[in-house]
């Protein structure tokens, strides 16, 4: 990634290769298996605009049948970094005992927002992402993760820039002041969860050359041979 910022107590990950995405796969498939009777439960962990939705996206892209299942909406309106137990009770297990999935978190149903997170039996392949996706007190409901390793400095000037597009926690002050004190939680439960530790893979979120479509930069997270 070369002079890359990282907060204190994350390891800088690779060497970086650039591989296909059907190789990224591949492997995230030879780590999880072939359960039978359910989908491949596969976490796409990562800081803060670090390029997990991006990369989930890509997954569910080569897979005809599979679903994504955002954090983001689990935890909306929760307790920052206090909803595990909504991924684990209400998402999580129904995937590994393969029942299709209708979930309304608590918030939702408090705060009025219609709908629900659905993920219909029979698939091939569940991708769960975003920031805490792997946790340690679940990790044997999980059956492979991808940390997504970036620049701390360049994710907090893209998911500053995104909110502000999208037009969410106010204009540019109130956008960057939510964004600190977002991290001040997300520093503090990734110095407890350390999920890099339970990855297979890692992908590098915010690569020094640009990319093609078709492929992703990886190394190995530390604890696993390179290759």
């Amino acid at each position: 990634m070369g002079a890359v910022k990282l907060p204190p107590g994350e390891p800088e990950l690779g060497p970086w290769r650039t591989v296909t995405m059907r190789e990224l796969l591949d492997l995230v498939h030879a780590e999880a298996g072939d359960p039978p009777d359910r989908p491949r439960v596969v976490a796409v962990d990562g800081r803060g605009a670090s390029g997990k939705s991006t990369l989930a996206s890509r997954l569910h892209r080569m897979v005809p049948r599979s679903a994504v299942v955002h954090v983001d909406d689990l935890a909306w309106w929760e307790p920052l970094y206090e909803w595990g137990h909504l991924l684990a009770d209400d998402v999580l297990r129904p995937l590994r005992d393969g029942r299709a999935l209708s979930f309304r978190p608590p918030q939702w149903e408090a705060r009025g927002r219609d709908g629900a997170i659905e993920v219909p039996a029979g698939l091939d392949l569940v991708v769960v992402e975003g920031t805490g996706a792997s946790h340690a007190e679940h990790a044997d409901l999980v059956d492979a993760t991808v940390w997504v390793q970036s620049d701390f400095g360049l994710a907090e000037e893209r998911g500053i820039a995104r909110d502000v597009e999208q037009g969410v926690n106010g204009d540019l002050a109130e956008a960057t002041a939510f964004w600190h004190d977002w991290m001040r939680a997300e520093l503090a439960f990734f110095d407890r969860q350390r999920p890099w530790e339970r990855a297979c893979v890692a992908v590098n979120g915010t690569p020094a050359s640009p990319v093609r479509d078709d492929e992703v930069q990886i190394a190995a997270p530390p604890g696993r041979a390179a290759g």
